[in-house]
């Protein structure tokens, strides 16, 4: 009977211990199990916030290119020239509305009118390269940087044929300048980017505007037009040139400055992606030659060419109307020093071929006062060259 006892009392106190063994254990693991599940959620969701932040700082890097780069460097030189021009407008009167005075049919009158484009600061002086036709006639100019100071600006010189101009800001001070590159190796399809800033004065940002487009072609030429102004060597892109970004830089994706953008072709009067600039090494020679004489000094090459009919290549026996033909020599002048004569035929104009007088006039317009200019002549079915020194005509 003892034993029966001892050992139920055994049974007991042992199903007591196991069950408050379990109930512990329960106890520690839930906690430990809540405490780890909590744990790891934080942890999770700030790898997460942590590898958000990674991302979007890399994105915001990445949209960060050379393009972007270049646009940072040269865009504090592009500024806003605002010019008023001042000119003549004959009126024409009809007699039968005015009885009295209707014998002036043609009454003249100035009225002023108002120009934008855009420029680039070259020159810690306060130089600035823009286009002649943005400021040819202009009785006033003010210059807007892109940190909205305003200038007043001084027409240094201007050269007409090849739509260059100078312009200077008057008591300026810590001016930004653009770096000025090279137009000599420029490659078909690399990145050129069009920069203006035309509407500084009218609107309160005055930041430039931009437009990317790779250089579509090089050294295209185009013949004298209505104005008498030559394009040599033109810089082709698909870089939109709005209307306003005449005188503005073109630029490559290093930020230096390639070309001045000038004129596009449309029928619109809007960019249909052909735009012209003039290569910076062409401006560069004569923005010297406007800030040290105030104008492009002629040249003096004494002589005179003119084309070659049929007629007159039947005469001399030539296989083609190609060249010009030396028609008239200055006494002691730069070509006759120089051993040309009257009735030679120009083949060449510093490898420039010869065809018409066109060719001839487009290639003498990169001369300046002290260059050689080499010309290749045919005389007698022979063929050699002559270097006429370009010296200044007074």
């Amino acid at each position: 009977m003892r034993k029966l006892e001892v050992i139920i009392i055994l049974i007991v106190v042992f199903g007591s211990l196991i069950v408050l063994g379990l109930r512990n254990s329960e106890q520690k693991s839930l906690p430990e199990l809540k405490a780890d599940t909590v744990s790891g959620g934080a942890i999770e969701n700030k790898a997460s916030a942590d590898q958000i932040s990674d991302l979007n700082q890399e994105l915001c890097e990445s949209r960060h290119n050379a393009i972007t780069t270049a646009i940072q460097i040269v865009s504090p030189a592009v500024v806003s020239v605002n010019v008023i021009k001042t000119e003549i407008v004959n009126r024409y009167m009809n007699p039968f509305d005015n009885p009295f005075f209707g014998f002036f049919k043609n009454v003249p009158y100035k009225r002023e009118i108002k120009g934008i484009g855009s420029g680039v600061i070259f020159n810690s002086d306060g130089y600035i390269i823009t286009n002649a036709h943005v400021v040819e006639g202009a009785t006033q100019i003010k210059i807007i940087l892109s940190d909205n100071r305003q200038f007043e600006g001084e027409l240094i010189g201007v050269d007409s044929v090849h739509d260059i101009a100078i312009v200077k800001i008057k008591d300026g001070s810590d001016l930004p300048i653009a770096r000025l590159g090279s137009s000599c190796g420029l490659i078909m399809g690399e990145w050129a980017i069009a920069v203006g800033n035309p509407y500084g004065f009218l609107l309160k940002d005055s930041k430039p505007s931009v437009s990317v487009g790779v250089i579509s072609a090089l050294n295209r030429d185009f013949a004298p037009n209505e104005d008498g102004k030559i394009y040599k060597k033109m810089i082709q892109t698909d870089a939109a040139i709005n209307p306003g970004n005449s005188g503005g830089p073109l630029v490559n994706v290093m930020g230096e400055v390639i070309g001045i953008n000038s004129f596009i072709f449309s029928e619109s009067g809007g960019s249909i992606g052909i735009g012209f600039a003039i290569p910076i090494d062409s401006v560069k020679k004569i923005a010297d030659e406007l800030i040290k004489y105030g104008k492009m000094r002629d040249i003096w090459y004494g002589f005179k060419v003119q084309e070659i009919s049929p007629v007159i290549a039947s005469y001399l026996g030539l296989d083609s109307t190609d060249g010009v033909l030396v028609a008239h020599l200055d006494n002691n002048g730069p070509a006759e020093k120089a051993g040309l004569k009257k009735g030679d035929i120009i083949s060449k104009i510093n490898k420039y071929e010869i065809k018409t007088t066109e060719d001839a006039e487009i290639a003498v317009t990169d001369v300046s006062v002290g260059d050689k200019m080499t010309i290749e002549v045919i005389r007698d079915k022979k063929t050699f060259s002559i270097i006429i020194d370009a010296v200044e005509y007074k």
